[in-house]
């Protein structure tokens, strides 16, 4: 190996004694390729066993807690007892390749397709739609269903547990139900569950406290929980790095194992409410201190900007598309053959790729989302 990449291969610790052998992470990725019970499929396993070889942990798909949060077609799911044995399938998988599993759980609120969820009732924490056209009004959950939600995060930790999976992470990204309700765009709610800046915190905690509640019940052992967020929206109102800085503050009271920062471009700079001029990572590490280990991701394709972007003082560095691209990017680095990572898609190669049809069309028809097909 090139001793210049050596920091990429030191172990980190977790807490609690969970050592992750690498600062690599395999970040969490649609893949659509599921069933339409929810349970995981053959190509599916084969995706993951492929690309868990060299990380030192793998964040799965996200998987929907309750049947009207499902976001996706082809997503698999959490939301019962009859899944643990898919899941545990999928768990088993990962960790056979000596990486961390961790089951990325979320409901998808107002950004659900109607078609796949019971009786095309699409939900979120205020009638206030998408911006874009033909976007769904959504329904306002009623406190009822909110508390239901919160509980059915913890039972989908339980499930995750009895999988064997080692740990869950906490979807609070992407604009899916958590962050809607701390969005001043999507939450217009008076009670206790939005308003202020204070209240619009009190479901993504709620849940946080409720899945670490299912943790202290049901791990017999170490567990990892982690936190998902996107720093900022475009939307006005909508999130700014003022509000994503409270959000920080109120996380980091929760003891949990990571934050994980969900951009496309690592070093992309604060649209507003921060110095515009700073990359938003290096606000969110200064906030953070050494409070809460982070996970950054975004556009990082060459061991080079993998090394740039772990020495900006985040311990753990994610690889999204650049691991469907090349599946033995981490291997190359660590045996000297960085020059042979392979940084665009070919469209001739899914086979070789072991990539799923679903997912295959999807990144041959979405160049906006993956520039890397030639």
């Amino acid at each position: 190996m090139n001793s210049k990449y050596t920091p990429l291969f030191e172990s980190f610790n977790l807490g609690k004694g969970i050592e992750v052998k690498n600062r690599l992470v395999m970040a969490p990725m649609t893949n659509f390729s599921s069933n339409p019970d929810g349970t995981v499929t053959d190509a599916e396993i084969t995706y993951y066993e492929r690309r868990s070889s060299g990380v030192g942990m793998v964040i799965t798909a996200c998987t929907y807690v309750t049947a009207n949060g499902k976001g996706f077609h082809g997503e698999f799911g959490g939301d019962q007892d009859e899944l643990i044995p898919s899941l545990s399938r999928l768990a088993s998988a990962i960790k056979a390749k000596g990486a961390k599993a961790i089951l990325q759980i979320f409901h998808g609120g107002r950004e659900v397709p109607p078609e796949l969820i019971p009786n095309g009732d699409v939900v979120s924490a205020s009638n206030i739609p998408s911006e874009g056209e033909g976007k769904a009004v959504p329904r306002p959950l009623s406190e009822k269903e909110i508390e239901s939600i919160i509980l059915d995060f913890g039972e989908t930790t339980r499930r995750a547990i009895e999988a064997g999976f080692d740990g869950v992470e906490i979807h609070g990204a992407n604009g899916y139900l958590l962050q809607q309700f701390f969005s001043p765009h999507s939450n217009r709610r008076e009670d206790k569950w939005g308003g202020s800046l204070e209240k619009r915190l009190n479901f993504p905690l709620a849940v946080v406290d409720e899945v670490k509640k299912a943790v202290a019940e049901h791990a017999k052992g170490p567990f990892i929980v982690g936190y998902r967020f996107s720093p900022e929206e475009p939307e006005t109102p909508g999130i700014t790095m003022d509000d994503t800085l409270s959000l920080i503050d109120g996380l980091a009271t929760k003891e949990l194992d990571y934050l994980h920062v969900s951009l496309m471009e690592f070093w992309s700079k604060a649209r507003r409410g921060a110095e515009v001029d700073r990359p938003r990572i290096e606000i969110i590490k200064e906030r953070v201190g050494d409070q809460v280990p982070i996970i950054g991701v975004g556009s990082i394709y060459t061991a080079d900007d993998a090394i740039e972007a772990l020495q900006s003082g985040v311990p753990l560095i994610a690889l999204g598309r650049e691991l469907i691209i090349d599946p033995e990017w981490v291997q190359k680095v660590e045996q000297g053959k960085e020059t042979e990572i392979v940084t665009k898609i070919n469209k001739d190669n899914q086979q070789q790729l072991d990539i799923p049809d679903p997912l295959w069309q999807a990144i041959i028809h979405s160049p906006g989302w993956f520039p890397g097909i030639e």
